[in-house]
């Protein structure tokens, strides 16, 4: 549904959110690396000519507060659309506000907020794009999906993408001083602020809204301070069980990893599960996944990666809880998947080896070609191309720099496809011993 931004509380108790919106760019907490001295969403605002973008970030981050304070920079009228309940209908009516201000006694511009952009269909992202393209609006979408996606190409090209983050803790932590100082917050204990802030995980309007939720209950219960015991009594299972970057997080994250590593699929889920409960955020173990496919599994198994991000990408598109079960399946395949970190100790190695060893030139068989000029210096003369040779191999070439001795560090275990891969380098190592006069294999 297309609105106009209202110009003062829609009632007489705003939300405490609401209440604690930031009426100018000062006041906005977080996002820094958009709004700070010098940076792009700063340098935007200051230079008086708004233009189309794609806020992308969780929610409670920030995103409509910026849309609005964007419309107020640069006097605009705000009008927002939800892509959740609207439609092209809704698409129309803007239009129409837009040509309406723009032809008045008064001309101004207007922006066009669209919240959950992703959720119109392509024909409906479509409808802005004339409007867009003749200035008749800014165009302002908010996703909390990659815009790469889910935002048409068309659409995307016109629009500057920006990335917002979760706010800090220490962020979350200005906003219940604010509320606090409103008079809208009892006072905390320590450990229920820690609590609170961890429940909040990055999300702003989480945070304000639990504590709403909470100065509520503590009224009617008379409670001038609040305790962790009483958030527990009072949120029961809203409230999660352990505190999100606490020992216990990082302690259940290491036992999945090591029940992963370990081969042990049950256990491996119930401390997936055990992370879900506690809170955790799903993309985190989705990205913890994908860590161990890569440094436990490998080339043991390479569908353990693809794997590992397609149930992220599932999980991305589903949400919870259906998108969870994604990586359950994900977190029992790498469990039963064959292991190696032949690769993750060899890349450790070679960086280790790199960095001590210095810089080598290229050798000239190696080098581009690109010009006459460089051809005639002897760059990439005595190549030999792989393809023209028996077997698709050059036997017996040397890759390394010059005057450097061959070093192996790559050297897959016995177990899943390593075991096919050592048995390829074992039958190349012998075609090169057998090109070279001393028959001896390069070590």
């Amino acid at each position: 549904m297309a609105t106009r931004a209202p110009t003062s509380p829609a009632s007489a108790h705003p939300p405490l959110a609401e209440r604690l919106r930031p009426a100018t760019l000062g006041e906005v907490i977080g996002q820094q690396h958009l709004l700070g001295e010098g940076m792009p969403l700063r340098i935007a605002f200051e230079s008086g000519q708004p233009h189309s973008c794609i806020l992308w970030g969780p929610p409670g981050v920030g995103k409509t507060t910026i849309a609005r304070l964007m419309a107020q920079a640069f006097d605009a009228q705000f009008i927002t659309i939800s892509a959740v309940l609207g439609g092209v209908k809704d698409i129309r009516e803007a239009v129409e506000q837009a040509q309406a201000v723009a032809s008045g006694l008064d001309p101004r511009r207007t922006i066009v907020f669209v919240d959950e952009v992703h959720r119109f269909n392509k024909s409906q992202q479509d409808a802005f794009l004339p409007h867009v393209e003749s200035g008749l609006f800014t165009f302002i979408g908010a996703t909390t999906e990659n815009p790469s996606f889910e935002v048409n190409s068309a659409l995307l090209s016109r629009a500057a993408v920006y990335v917002l983050q979760p706010l800090a803790e220490d962020d979350l932590a200005q906003l219940v001083t604010r509320a606090q100082a409103l008079g809208a917050v009892p006072a905390l204990e320590d450990a229920a602020r820690e609590r609170l802030l961890a429940y909040a995980d990055g999300d702003a309007r989480r945070l304000l809204n639990t504590l709403e939720t909470l100065a509520v209950a503590a009224a009617a219960q008379k409670v001038d301070t609040l305790t962790d015991a009483w958030l527990l009594k009072v949120l029961g299972e809203r409230m999660r069980r352990y505190d999100k970057g606490g020992e216990q997080f990082y302690d259940t994250i290491s036992a999945l990893h090591k029940s992963v590593r370990g081969s042990d699929p049950d256990a491996a889920l119930y401390w997936f599960v055990r992370m879900l409960d506690g809170g955790a955020d799903p993309r985190y173990i989705g990205r913890r996944l994908v860590r161990m496919a890569i440094e436990d599994i490998g080339l043991a198994d390479p569908r353990a990666l693809r794997l590992a991000l397609d149930a992220c990408e599932t999980y991305e598109r589903l949400g919870s809880p259906e998108g969870e079960l994604a990586l359950a399946e994900a977190v029992v395949y790498l469990a039963v998947a064959a292991k190696s970190n032949a690769v993750y100790n060899a890349y450790k190695q070679m960086r280790a080896f790199v960095k001590e060893d210095g810089t080598r030139p290229v050798p000239m068989h190696l080098r581009n070609a690109p010009t006459r000029l460089m051809k005639q210096l002897d760059y990439g003369k005595g190549y030999r191309y792989a393809h023209d040779e028996a077997g698709g191999y050059a036997a017996g070439e040397d890759y390394f720099p010059e005057g450097m001795a061959p070093a192996r560090f790559y050297e897959p275990v016995e177990r899943g496809l390593e075991i096919r891969i050592a048995e390829k380098l074992r039958q190349l190592r012998a075609l090169d011993a057998g090109s070279r006069p001393d028959g001896a294999a390069q070590e």
